[in-house]
């Protein structure tokens, strides 16, 4: 028995109620079309994902009703079997929901059973799971609704959908990640299509984890299994990664992109109901389970998923080998999907970064670079909303059609300017104006040595001393101070810029500022409150130094940038100290480890939950290279630091989260900010460890 079925990526903001439902909308039309009969949408699609407290608020809950009411009354459940997320409130409780609606009536709402609470995700906060079991019980529907459909009650709670030729049950998001997957029951209690509505997240090398899960979900006992999820930024730090998947016995038969920058994508698959029948009836061990399953209510519906008097021949989808990016291809696309997605929504004019011409800030140009090529390509391709979205950087009298040049586009959306002084080198000059060159971006140079002397005059005159650089003789604390001079000098220029330079070429509106520093830096402390570092969003503030010039590596040679070759070899440095002939600062030395270092560190610290005395005991045996000593004093520095600058992160620029250590204290990382920065416990503790280990 052959049936389609539809899932969606659908690109949701959080609160924008009327293009939720329009997304909506577009995708049941587009699976109507292609003859599914069954539809699968994702976690919350009709509020968005990150609402946060706004769940809180009963506005949210009404505008969720009113959503859903344009979506039944304007027919378009009619024929098809619709699973829609939407938050519910039942007897004063908040309830995170699958609605299946069909031919404009409800038939049952299903709460969410395990709640995401750890990493990013605070669903507890909102929302209470469903805890009373395999039942359900009377919902009381909004008087809008029952106006609407006639009905004045309908089931909620954990049941499957018995149509008159299979059982189809839903679970949500992070009930497929846990040891005990309501699946699993499903299964047993003999459901044959498995949905579940997510909302997760792009971290590097993640999908893997995801595709493999939903492989096992339905190997494991047989069926089909429908994943649907958000893509695209909905109004934070995440980056919802698509990547809709169909799968049936173990096998992936259908797979959506993973970024995009449509807004609505629709994957069908077209299987055959009797493969997974023969599929379990051949597994001995799993009938002796079925039979004893405790029952699962049922909500019996009139209606076929394969409708008997169809006269359409399907073909039945074969498996597929799911693709996966690498990371550096992640890199390119995921942040710069982010950056069109908060460009086009923010209604900024553009954005503007500080370049260095060093890594870091070349990444974040190449990552607009990317954006600008991917909106390129997808003009190319008449895609509708990227046309609409992107014809603000028209001018009179122009098609879109000027735009499918990425350069073009970048010269009008992306300004960078190198803000050098005298500690500044010709090489990072030359490579920040090749760069930018290269992309297309609206380039300037500019010489702040004026600006800096002026601040170190007035200090002067104020106090009658004159602080010096370290190898001019001056104190640590002289020599931090003349260096802070300059990168915060940078970020006031860097906002007024950005603020200013649309009005020069006579273009409207402001840029966003981008910020520049990367996820191990951030974590060690390593930049300047409030200096160039700083911005309105960082696409790089997830992402490690390592996984950085990986992807520069990678975009010389895929997005035609050479000028990345002479960034990548280049040593790190903050150029922020005068270059003499026996000194040349560097990043690493500043730091007092490394970048390879500083990653472990932060794995070890937020993934693996290790204090200073953990941590050591780890990687006195990882880094067998080093003395027991050596380890400890650079388990101490790196603790040390990270205690002092913790308070920085209170104030890190909200950056694209890729990665599982980030130091993100705003939403991720939640740590105190003020600490005892000697650690006398845990160091002593260490130290008894490093002289037990020196005596053996």
């Amino acid at each position: 028995m052959k049936v389609v079925l539809a899932t969606c990526n659908l690109n949701q903001w959080s609160l924008d109620f009327e293009g939720n439902t329009e997304r909506i909308i577009e995708s049941i039309e587009i699976a109507k079309a292609r003859g599914a009969r069954y539809r699968l949408g994702p976690e919350l699609e009709i509020t968005g994902y990150s609402c946060e407290d706004h769940f809180l608020e009963l506005d949210t809950l009404r505008h969720s009703w009113e959503s859903l009411a344009c979506i039944l009354k304007g027919g378009y459940t009619d024929g098809i079997l619709c699973d829609i997320g939407m938050p519910i409130m039942h007897k004063n409780v908040r309830y995170n929901c699958r609605v299946f609606v069909l031919n404009g009536k409800l038939l049952l709402i299903r709460p969410k059973m395990i709640l995401a609470s750890d990493g990013n995700y605070r669903e507890a906060r909102w929302f209470t799971a469903w805890e009373r079991g395999w039942t359900t019980e009377p919902y009381i529907l909004p008087h809008e609704i029952t106006e609407l459909t006639d009905q004045r009650k309908v089931p909620i709670g954990i049941a499957a959908i018995a149509t008159m030729d299979t059982l189809l049950a839903a679970e949500t998001c992070e009930e497929l990640f846990v040891p005990m997957s309501p699946h699993i029951h499903f299964g047993n209690a003999g459901v044959e299509i498995i949905a579940n509505g997510s909302g997760s997240h792009h971290e590097l090398r993640k999908l893997d984890t995801r595709v493999a899960l939903i492989r096992n979900a339905s190997a494991k006992s047989g069926g089909v299994y429908l994943y649907a999820n958000q893509q695209g930024c909905d109004g934070g730090r995440l980056y919802f990664d698509g990547c809709a998947l169909i799968a049936q016995n173990g096998e992936i038969l259908a797979q959506g992109s993973q970024f995009s920058l449509k807004d609505v994508e629709v994957v069908t698959a077209t299987v055959n109901l009797h493969d997974v029948r023969t599929y379990r009836g051949a597994k001995a061990s799993r009938a002796v389970q079925a039979s004893k399953t405790e029952q699962l209510p049922q909500i019996d519906v009139g209606f076929e998923l394969n409708p008997s008097h169809s006269e359409k021949v399907l073909r039945v989808n074969t498996k597929i080998d799911p693709h996966y990016h690498t990371p550096e291809e992640e890199i390119a696309l995921g942040p710069a999907c982010w950056l069109w997605d908060y460009l086009r929504r923010s209604g900024a004019g553009g954005y503007f970064i500080p370049l260095s011409g060093g890594a870091d800030s070349g990444a974040v140009a190449t990552i607009v670079g990317s954006m600008c090529q991917l909106v390129a390509k997808a003009i190319r391709e008449k895609d509708e909303s990227v046309i609409r979205d992107a014809s603000r950087w028209l001018e009179a009298g122009e098609t879109p059609d000027i735009l499918t040049d990425p350069c073009v586009l970048a010269n009008r959306l992306l300004y960078t300017c190198y803000i050098g002084t005298e500690n500044s080198s010709g090489d990072t000059q030359k490579r920040a104006k090749q760069l930018a060159e290269q992309i297309g971006a609206y380039h300037l140079n500019i010489n702040m040595d004026g600006l800096v002397h002026a601040l170190q005059t007035l200090f002067t005159r104020i106090t009658q001393k004159t602080p010096r650089f370290k190898v001019e003789g001056g104190s640590y604390r002289e020599n931090q101070a003349l260096q802070n001079i300059q990168a915060r000098l940078r970020m006031v220029l860097s906002y007024l810029f950005a603020q200013m330079l649309p009005w020069v070429r006579n273009r409207e509106g402001t840029l966003l500022v981008l910020g520049t520093g990367n996820v191990d830096e951030a974590l060690r402390g390593y930049l300047t409150k409030y200096d160039c570092s700083s911005g309105d969003i960082n696409p790089i503030g997830g992402i490690s130094k390592h996984d950085l010039r990986g992807f520069l590596d990678w975009a010389r040679d895929n997005l035609g940038y050479t000028a990345l070759s002479e960034i990548v070899d280049a040593p790190p440095t903050a150029e922020l100290e005068p270059i003499t002939e026996t000194y040349t600062q560097t990043d690493e030395d500043d730091m007092g480890m490394t970048y390879a270092e500083l990653s472990r560190f932060g794995q070890l610290r937020k993934m693996e939950q290790c204090g200073p005395v953990s941590m050591f005991e780890k990687l006195v045996q990882e880094w067998e290279h080093l003395p027991p000593r050596e380890v400890a004093e650079k388990v101490k520095r790196f603790f040390r630091y990270y205690a002092t600058n913790r308070h920085k992160m209170t104030t890190l620029t909200p950056s694209y989260h890729a990665e599982s250590y980030s130091p993100d204290d705003n939403r991720f990382d939640l740590r105190q900010f003020l600490y005892n920065v000697q650690w006398t416990w845990q160091f002593r503790h260490i130290d008894a460890c490093v002289k037990k280990l020196e005596a053996e």
